[in-house]
């Protein structure tokens, strides 16, 4: 084996093996190259390792390889033994967790079944609606064209749609009448993306489902009905905000909300699984929806009731910025791996560090208990979100890590809700410095 440079070759019976150049470091001015285990053995074994006067060093070299060859063939660290106890009581279907820093994955793990009644397991690449996990998502989207001056966080939304104009606020309401009068301020793009700004969670023609309209339709609805609260003074969580503010990507970009997000975020970060609708292949690997049955013993599948079928259906369902992706643990890992880079990734950078502190600090007064930034709820040093089928994505800034959690439940029996919190503190303890 000649270990020499940049390079090696293994020489065996005037045979000439190149390593892989991947999974590769430095060690001083030599560069190991991870090996197939069975090609070092054969070089070491063999009686041809030469390179004219260097034979001693090159032999230490190839020691050095083969132990750097076995550190590197051991698997990832595995939260099967954590998760597996939840899959063999009946208590959680199937999930796949997953542990990123800011370079690499430090654990990738799939468990259970994404169809129980077929036995279909879990694979690392099962698609899953990450419902509510897309408004912080969308947020990226809308401090993108802040950060090229096209729009700041507390411009009026009437400024870019007009229909808000003159919309009002409930002053009193009971069964009978509704008293409503003009607000303080007109509600801001700052005040939807941190549902402070009175709007409903939905309109009432978003019915039975909440993709049937097109965003334009739907934001037109919002601006037609009156704010619950005064805007700034309560939280309300609220799709209709995060709607609105992706709304205005369009109207300041000339571009379909979706495209715009697919061209400036979901291309360039590689998640290529990301969408609102499915293809065919991407159908085949969405995981099955599972909740109790009426005994609260055993979890029966169900369909999503907020969407409309088949969910590749481009003509009848529309995106919905506040709740409408699907994607993968891996595609919402590389979106997590920006977000704990300061909105940087690979060299390329989405957001500035201005636009990252604003997403992730509180924009909720102290006079409410809800700790929200801008699409993100805030916890002690760490923000992420959360979906309504129990998904979650948790960035924990001062540790250098995020966790993405992918099942598809509408509630658990047992002690199924508590996989999730099992699988991060083991997280935790596996590699939190």
């Amino acid at each position: 084996m000649l270990c020499y440079g940049s390079f090696q070759i293994c020489v065996k019976k005037k045979q000439q093996i190149k390593t892989p150049e991947n999974h590769s470091v430095k060690i001083g001015f030599i560069r190991l190259t991870q090996l197939n285990r069975n090609d070092v053995n054969d070089c070491l074994n063999s009686s041809y390792i030469f390179m004219k006067s260097m034979t001693r060093p090159i032999l230490l070299l190839c020691l050095v390889i083969a132990g750097f060859a076995q550190a590197t063939a051991d698997p990832l660290p595995t939260s099967q033994a954590t998760l597996q106890p939840y899959i063999d009581r009946s208590e959680l279907a199937g999930a796949v967790a997953l542990v990123i820093d800011k370079k690499n994955v430090l654990s990738f793990q799939a468990v259970g079944f994404a169809d129980i009644a077929r036995q279909k397991p879990m694979r690392t690449d099962s698609i899953f609606w990450i419902a509510s996990q897309t408004k912080g998502i969308t947020a990226v989207g809308v401090m993108m064209l802040v950060d090229e001056g096209k729009i700041q966080l507390d411009d009026p939304v009437e400024k870019y749609l007009p229909e808000f104009k003159g919309q009002m606020v409930v002053a009193e309401k009971d069964g009978n009448h509704a008293l409503l009068r003009k607000p303080v301020h007109p509600i801001t793009i700052r005040e939807t993306l941190s549902h402070m700004s009175g709007l409903p969670f939905q309109s009432a023609i978003e019915t039975p489902t909440l993709d049937g309209l097109s965003l334009d339709t739907a934001v037109r609805s919002y601006a037609m009905t009156p704010l619950q609260t005064e805007p700034g003074t309560h939280y309300q969580y609220s799709n209709a905000g995060i709607n609105t503010a992706a709304r205005i990507i369009e109207v300041v970009t000339k571009m379909k909300y979706e495209d715009f997000m697919k061209r400036r975020l979901f291309d360039p970060l590689g998640m290529k699984d990301t969408s609102f609708w499915l293809n065919a292949n991407q159908t085949s690997r969405l995981a099955k929806s599972y909740r109790p049955d009426a005994s609260k013993t055993n979890l029966v599948e169900f369909p999503i009731s907020q969407l409309i079928y088949p969910l590749s259906d481009r003509n009848r369902r529309f995106p919905m910025p506040a709740g409408g992706l699907f994607s993968t643990a891996s595609d919402t890992a590389r979106f997590c791996q920006m977000l704990l880079n300061d909105g940087t990734l690979n060299g390329h950078r989405y957001l500035s560090e201005a636009s990252m502190k604003e997403l992730t600090k509180r924009q909720t007064p102290e006079t409410v208990k809800e700790n929200y930034g801008l699409g993100f709820s805030l916890g002690s040093g760490t923000f992420g979100h959360g979906g309504a089928q129990s998904t979650n994505m948790e960035m924990h800034t001062q540790k250098g890590l995020a966790f993405v959690w992918m099942v598809q439940h509408g509630g658990f029996v047992g002690d199924g809700a508590k996989a999730q919190g099992a699988f991060k503190n083991w997280a935790l303890r596996q590699f939190a410095q």
